[in-house]
């Protein structure tokens, strides 16, 4: 048998090699185990974000990942499983009221998510909002949760066992500018995803400003990857593209988001955040083989029962008064018009830097901090009336949320409102 090595692996891969499946395994293996430094697997990253990996190569290096760690089984839960997987934007509360909802539709749904960083929200952290709620649930509740007929979802944060090959590698990738390549970033979110024990995944990819992927072509790549992966790995996946150039919502922030998914469930809400959650929610109910109509069982107030109730399960207090910053400051509009562009990306750094998010791993977060929009493309404003409203605890980070609003909006003076524009970008399976 061949001897493995780092630098025989780096090598081969930077001059444009296929590594074979035993190299994989190795590699990863040996730097999970703390047998390849830093610095080897830096090097073998970058090659492959410059050599990529084709389709046997990234499935290896997902199933490596998987392997590194534990892999769930709820294939004896009473309901089907069914989980959903965004690649995050501004605004993005969809999964407090998808959850729910689709548990309310007769799936089980095994939610690990977790926590924002730069400009795009965690919904690990909004949720961690409600007083009392906590992320870290222990699988034998995670089962009691997902066989309660009353409950049937559970949001939390993924064990240390779960993929720990990825975790460290993801670490590593962000601080080495090997985040952007299609084959690590899909075998990121897969390995965690199949590890997860779900039987049914839809995943939700943004394409836009506010997105990580801001080209719809990289975005196809990406999701017809990972749904590759989840097929080969016995999971029936699909993957929908949705627009991110402008907020989902008009909340960017944790608690302000929390009452805005409230507001969904209670039959209310924004309209786009209505339609992509029952755009999702009909995916995942024929994933998992059932027959409800999500948009019924909305309208019914089942929704909000089964929320109330995971909450709860969770250790959160449904009822509480949710946290509110101690400063607000207002930013007009600068002309009467039509507003024709809302940055998404200026929106999520303006929320980020009023404290809802975090510049480093394991930063604290403000709950009630964030940015409420007052009008969204397509709707007419006012000179001197209300664009935005920006929330925080510190005020002396006001100025830095208005700087990253400046030029975020186009405000036309003849234009009439145009209709919105399209949610929904493509449908891959």
């Amino acid at each position: 048998m061949t001897a493995l090595d780092a630098i025989s692996i780096i090598t081969a891969k930077r001059d444009g090699g296929e590594l074979t499946d035993a190299q994989i395994d190795w590699v990863l293996d040996a730097y999970t185990r703390g047998a390849v430094a830093d610095e080897q697997m830096s090097a073998l990253a970058m090659a492959i974000v410059w050599r990529g990996l084709d389709r046997r190569e990234t499935a290896r290096w997902t199933a490596a990942m998987i392997g590194s760690g534990r892999r769930l089984d709820f294939t004896d839960l009473p309901r089907p499983t069914v989980d959903k997987h965004s690649t995050g934007g501004v605004g993005d509360k969809i999964t407090l009221p998808l959850a729910p909802l689709v548990a309310a539709c007769g799936a089980a749904v095994p939610q690990l998510s977790g926590r924002g960083l730069g400009h795009t929200g965690g919904t690990l952290d909004k949720l961690e909002a409600i007083p009392g709620w906590r992320a870290d649930v222990p699988v034998p509740r995670m089962r009691e949760i997902l066989a309660d007929p009353a409950i049937g979802a559970v949001v939390c944060a993924a064990g240390a066992d779960l993929a720990p090959a990825d975790k460290k590698l993801y670490a590593l990738r962000d601080v080495t500018g090997t985040v952007e390549s299609v084959p690590l970033l899909a075998s990121s979110i897969m390995s965690k995803k199949i590890a997860e024990g779900t039987a049914a995944l839809v995943l939700d990819v943004k394409v836009g400003a506010g997105a990580f992927l801001p080209d719809l072509a990289d975005a196809r790549v990406l999701a017809r990857t990972m749904v590759e992966l989840g097929t080969d790995a016995g999971v029936r996946t699909v993957a929908l593209l949705t627009a991110m150039d402008t907020p989902l919502g008009r909340t960017a922030g944790n608690a302000l988001e929390v009452a805005e998914s409230v507001e969904v469930l209670a039959g209310g809400g924004p309209d786009d955040v209505v339609a992509l959650t029952l755009a999702l929610a009909r995916e995942m109910v024929a994933a998992a083989g059932l027959a409800a109509d999500p948009a019924d069982v909305l309208a019914s107030g089942r929704a909000m029962d089964h929320w109330r109730a995971m909450i709860a399960a969770q250790g959160g207090d449904p009822d509480a008064p949710l946290p509110r910053a101690a400063h607000t400051e207002t930013v007009a509009a600068a002309a009467d018009g039509v507003l024709t562009r809302l940055d998404a990306r200026a929106v999520g750094v303006a929320a980020w830097r009023l404290g809802a998010g975090r510049a480093r791993q394991g930063d604290p977060v403000q709950a009630g901090a964030g940015v409420v929009l007052h009008a969204k493309p397509g709707e007419r404003v006012r000179a001197g009336a209300p664009l935005f409203t920006l929330h925080t605890d510190t005020p002396a980070a006001f100025d830095g949320a208005r700087s990253a609003l400046d030029g975020a909006t186009t405000i036309a003076a003849e234009a009439d409102p145009a209709p919105a524009a399209p949610l929904l970008l493509d449908r891959i399976a």
